[in-house]
């Protein structure tokens, strides 16, 4: 439809023209007149060319993205039996749901949760090694929703450093962002610590974008401090 839009607005505008020129006719030559309608005919005919092109080019683009993103599922969807994880698809980019989490008010990624992040990091590398990653960190309600923002941006950033020490990735392709306690990210919603309890909220998921778009960074959907948790510790 872009093709024929394009077509008839030059074809609307040679008409154009040819009247006008017409109008003309009677003080230029002949041979001036048709040259001057040959000129806006190659003028068409190089512009319907050149956005042909463009959205060739295009296509090839958004081909070659989707075909190396279903790769990459694919290879993250291989993980699933022997990690637990899980993988969504959104629009241009994937959410890694990994069993990553932490203890109670602390951002030391687990020596068991370290083998997922080696496995991500060898996917990525292979498939996507130009992808951009947001490292997304989260805490349970424990605490102020203020200090979970800041936790979760530590978890966040530890498991970027491993990434990038350990894991090979450039950090130039990592952000972080911290949801800290946002609610509508919860995985038990409400659930905290001490103990273990509350556990599958504090956590990290990472979000690869092949397109370098990183998602909005909101620091944790506007979390409000509730009058029973305005206490210190956390989460």
């Amino acid at each position: 439809m872009i093709r024929l839009h394009h077509r008839s607005v030059a074809l609307l505008g040679l008409t154009g023209m040819v009247a006008a020129l017409s109008g003309c006719a009677a003080r230029v030559s002949r041979k001036d007149f048709e040259a001057e309608v040959a000129k806006l005919r190659e003028e068409q005919v190089n512009g319907d060319r050149a956005l042909s092109a463009r959205l060739d080019t295009t296509d090839a683009r958004v081909a070659e993205h989707s075909s190396r993103l279903d790769e990459l599922e694919k290879n993250l969807q291989a993980l699933r039996s022997e990690f637990n994880t899980t993988v969504e698809r959104m629009h241009s980019m994937l959410r890694f749901n990994a069993p990553i989490h932490f203890g109670f008010d602390d951002a030391t990624i687990r020596e068991a949760d370290m083998p997922v992040l080696d496995r991500f990091a060898s996917v990525v590398k292979q498939a996507y090694p130009d992808a951009r990653i947001t490292v997304e960190g989260f805490a349970d309600p424990a605490g102020s929703a203020e200090y979970n923002l800041r936790l979760g941006k530590r978890r966040a950033e530890a498991v970027a450093r491993y990434l990038t020490s350990q894991g090979g990735l450039s950090p130039d392709q990592i952000k972080t962002v911290s949801y800290g306690e946002a609610r509508n990210r919860q995985v038990v919603p409400g659930a905290h610590g001490p103990g273990e309890q509350g556990v599958e909220n504090r956590r990290v998921t990472m979000v690869i974008d092949y397109h370098a778009q990183q998602p909005t960074a909101a620091q944790a959907d506007s979390p409000r401090r509730t009058a029973s948790r305005s206490g210190g510790t956390s989460r």
